[in-house]
């Protein structure tokens, strides 16, 4: 039984509705036990703020937090941030979130450097350019240190994206690196909701391989899909193989040890 989601967001994204006490209540009324609120994070210098918190409004999400565990005790509701990777911004992600206490942080990749231009990861990882700088921020989301888990890895399945050899290769290389190091890759049901072309099966067949674990996470943008799709996803992480784990809240455990494949160089 999947104890907890811990991929949802506030109307401090501005794409997105209802506060922490919202999905506690909703996650309590699906028998979950634990809820993390993991909106998007400001950044100190306003970058992509069309799509997140302000600086200033941190305060008020915590307080938020501090609320739904008040309001829903039957809920662990754990603090949490789900944070773009991007190297500059890693101490300032430690020294503002980790250091003050937050439980964990999601390492999410939304934006892609192709050819001197900024893309949506969303898009998929048209080209070489942008396959690299995926691979590169996904490496180093799973080398520092400070996320629990890799949020919706697979998104570059958006956009009727081709498994190829070349991203074969790359996901092969995170993949086995996220094994190595114990950090769980995240299965995602927003991909199903929307039907946006993930969780893309060629990506999971290559985590299952590797023996990658896994977090199932609803990534719900309104409380009434605070569970939307994890029976969905737990099936479907069966069906693959897949070891599904609840978030660690602490830093430096162990990584799994087993025996490591290597994934298809091409999918039907």
């Amino acid at each position: 039984m999947v104890q907890g989601v811990y991929h949802t967001h506030t109307a401090r994204c501005l794409h997105a509705s209802g506060d922490v006490p919202d999905y506690a209540r909703a996650a309590a009324a699906a028998g979950l036990l634990r809820l993390g609120a993991a909106d998007h994070t400001p950044l100190p210098d306003g970058r992509w703020a069309s799509v997140r918190m302000r600086l200033d409004e941190l305060p008020s999400y915590e307080a938020a937090v501090a609320a739904a565990r008040r309001a829903v005790p039957s809920v662990e509701v754990l603090l949490g941030m789900e944070c773009d990777v991007h190297p500059d911004y890693f101490a300032w992600y430690r020294d503002t979130f980790l250091a003050r206490g937050y439980d964990y942080l999601i390492g999410s990749i939304h934006f892609l450097e192709s050819d001197g231009r900024e893309v949506s990861a969303f898009g998929g990882c048209r080209g070489g350019a942008a396959l690299r700088d995926w691979s590169n921020k996904a490496l180093a989301a799973i080398d520092c240190g400070l996320f629990a888990f890799l949020g919706h890895p697979d998104n570059i399945a958006c956009g009727d994206a081709v498994w190829t050899p070349d991203i074969a290769a790359a996901v092969d290389e995170v993949c086995a690196a996220a094994a190595a190091r114990g950090v769980p890759l995240e299965l995602n049901s927003l991909g199903l909701r929307e039907q946006r072309g993930y969780p893309w099966m060629p990506f999971w067949e290559c985590a299952a391989a590797h023996h990658c674990t896994v977090v199932l996470s609803s990534d719900a943008h309104k409380p009434a899909d605070t569970a939307a799709g994890l029976a969905d996803l737990t099936d479907y992480a069966r069906a693959h193989g897949l070891r599904v784990v609840e978030v660690a809240t602490e830093r430096g455990a162990p990584a799994p040890t087993g025996p490591r494949g290597s994934c298809p160089a091409r999918h039907a």
